[in-house]
């Protein structure tokens, strides 16, 4: 599963974990809306209720904490398809006797849980782009009435301002002709909006009017409102965002009432709130345009919450909220967080449960031919300190790379520029190529080559290097022997020295070779290097190790040349990373032919291993 197919799964728990945890905190503020009132007329707990839910999106999208979670992993479903026992179709770059090796296809077939998320992505993605358009709209909307007011200068009376505009430092003050509310928006940039209709109030209510506008200004709550927009934006499809959201705005138009209004008589909060229904009614003539959302309107209340506002203005909320009820509720809030980290699933590719006869194969590695010592390589190494962690087995003795040579074939073709992204160049199917598979009698491309080993598509980047410079990245490379003839006398080895054949490499070899790679020390590409590790398969471990790796099977040479019909080498190479750390593994076994594909008996054991080992070495 491509890191991609992960990124889109992750998305989709992310979306449903901030939904449930949406839910959660609005059950947490109703709860402390009926018991609480003082606590909740203050705007941080309405903003630190959004940065809950966003906290807990983040939580669940990035990488995962083993140490928190206590949910079992999701299996991914993935299939893979073992060759068929049938012999191959004679390859025409290059004639092979019938018993020679037999790469495994590695083949995988999507899951509807991987399509879905993908869909979802895609959804995402685009309610986002709508949701940013609209508050691009909303501030495009403001700003082109602004331009299409008049700027206030000091010698410009007006009965709220008491004879006196604000300071150089605060607002720009514009009166404009149309019935809007007085409002302030411009987070960078504050502008005080002010309705010519305004001069028609009373002097009273003028001044308190303005005057709650300059204190938005004062208490910083375009900053409050612009970050409540931005967490809507960005979780767009959670309407318990939208919820919180409103209620902010709602506690900010409070928290300003109740700072015009300290103080003053009931003549004066009856005034107020006169002139708030009064306002409330100018919006509302049909065909007048209202204030916009992303400013904060002095009138920016509906006919339903009219009311309420008003009974508080004429009789607030005297006792405020103490230090112990703030803590209750942030610990609440906090609650939530963590029981998200807590509860979080990973995602892991299902890795089929091994036969008892696979894992017997596994425990009685053999030589080949005659000989029943066992044979077999385990190897581990740290790529930064290149410090070797494990290292058990025949090590040092060298077999045919088999298609892990794929790996060193895509540095060599992207580098060249025979090979361009993950799906260019497509190479067609043709009758004569090898087709040990039915993902191999079809179109393929780098992607898909890598995945399913298929080994004409190999032959043909290779055949486009030409053998002077096949030979040349091999020196360079310092891969094994770096003997490419191929079999004697065929003239084969462009085409077919990795399979079987003349070119060898050992486990150490290989794991220094991929050490390289990690590393970038190889005389490629930084293209070459991203493309290869772009198109390696990967697993993603329940312990939150994300596995690159690459499987190999060929049939074992006997001392008289003949291909053995009995066993076959399997190799599983490839890195592990997890955070900043890279381990480079390599684990090749000789195993009994009949009992299934070597490679990927070896994958599976060795997933195993390195799920239950990664983390205490």
């Amino acid at each position: 599963m491509s890191d991609f197919e992960l990124l889109a799964l992750r998305l989709v728990l992310a979306s449903a974990g901030c939904l449930v945890a949406g839910l959660a905190v609005w059950i947490l503020a109703t709860l402390c809306r009926r018991t609480l009132p003082a606590f909740c007329a203050q705007r941080s707990l309405w903003l630190l209720s959004q940065l809950t839910v966003v906290t807990v999106f983040l939580a669940i999208l990035l990488p995962h904490s083993e140490r928190l979670r206590v949910v079992p992993a999701i299996d991914l479903p993935e299939t893979s398809t073992a060759p068929p026992s049938a012999t191959p179709q004679v390859n025409t770059i290059s004639a092979r006797d019938k018993t020679a090796s037999t790469p495994e296809p590695e083949t995988g077939s999507r899951s509807w849980p991987a399509y879905g998320a993908q869909a979802w992505l895609l959804l995402y993605l685009l309610g986002l782009a709508y949701s940013a358009f609209k508050l691009w709209q909303a501030q495009r909307l403001l700003h082109t009435l602004a331009a299409a007011g008049r700027k206030l200068r000091p010698q410009d009376a007006h009965t709220g301002f008491a004879g006196t505009l604000p300071s150089v430092s605060g607002p720009q003050v514009i009166e404009v002709e149309m019935v809007i509310s007085p409002m302030l928006f411009g987070l960078f940039r504050p502008r005080l909006l002010l309705p010519r209709h305004l001069r028609s109030f009373e002097p009273e209510q003028q001044q308190m009017i303005i005057e709650h506008e300059l204190t938005h200004w004062r208490r910083r709550d375009l900053h409050w409102t612009s970050t409540a927009l931005l967490l809507q934006t960005l979780l767009w499809f959670n309407p318990f965002m939208r919820r919180l959201g409103a209620h902010l705005l709602w506690a900010q138009e409070l928290g300003c009432d109740r700072d015009v209004l300290r103080g003053r008589p009931a003549s004066q909060r009856k005034a107020y709130a006169a002139a708030l229904v009064a306002q409330l009614k100018l919006q509302h003539i049909p065909g007048r345009q209202q204030s916009a959302s992303t400013a904060l309107a002095f009138g920016g209340v509906s006919g339903e919450t009219l009311a309420s506002r008003i009974v508080l203005i004429r009789s607030p909320i005297k006792q405020p909220p103490d230090l112990w009820t703030r803590c209750a509720a942030i610990a609440g809030l906090m609650s939530i967080v963590m029981a998200s980290l807590a509860l979080q699933p990973a995602l892991a590719s299902r890795i089929a449960p091994m036969p008892a006869s696979a894992q017997t194969a596994l425990d009685t590695i053999r030589w080949p031919a005659d000989t029943s010592t066992p044979f077999g390589c385990t190897s581990l190494l740290d790529a930064a300190s290149g410090k070797q962690l494990v290292r058990q087995g025949q090590c040092a003795e060298r077999i045919t790379p088999a298609s892990t040579f794929n790996i060193a074939v895509s540095l060599m073709g992207y580098d060249s520029g025979v090979l361009q992204d993950e799906h260019t160049p497509r190479l067609p199917y043709k009758p004569g190529y090898p087709a040990w598979g039915p993902n191999w009698k079809t179109a393929t491309d780098p992607d898909s080559w890598l995945k399913n080993s298929v080994v004409w598509y190999a032959q043909q980047v290779t055949s486009k290097l030409g053998a002077e410079r096949f030979g040349r990245y091999i020196h360079s490379f310092g891969y094994g022997n770096q003997d490419v003839s191929g079999d004697a006398g065929k003239n084969n080895g462009l085409t077919l020295s990795w399979i079987s054949s003349s070119l060898k490499l050992s486990p150490d070899e290989q794991t220094a070779f991929l050490s390289k790679i990690v590393n970038r020390s190889l005389p490629v590409t930084q293209h070459a290097y991203d493309m290869t590790m772009r198109i390696m398969p990967s697993e993603a471990l329940a312990n939150g190790w994300l596995i690159h790796g690459k499987t190999g099977t060929a049939s074992a040479a006997l001392s008289d040349g003949s291909r053995d019909a009995q066993h076959q080498y399997g190799w599983y190479v490839g890195w592990a990373q997890k955070g900043q750390r890279t381990i480079v593994f390599t684990r090749m076994a000789q195993l009994d032919r009949g009992k299934g594909n070597a490679g990927a008996r070896v994958k599976q054991a060795m997933l195993r291993e390195l799920e239950a080992r990664l983390d205490t070495l």
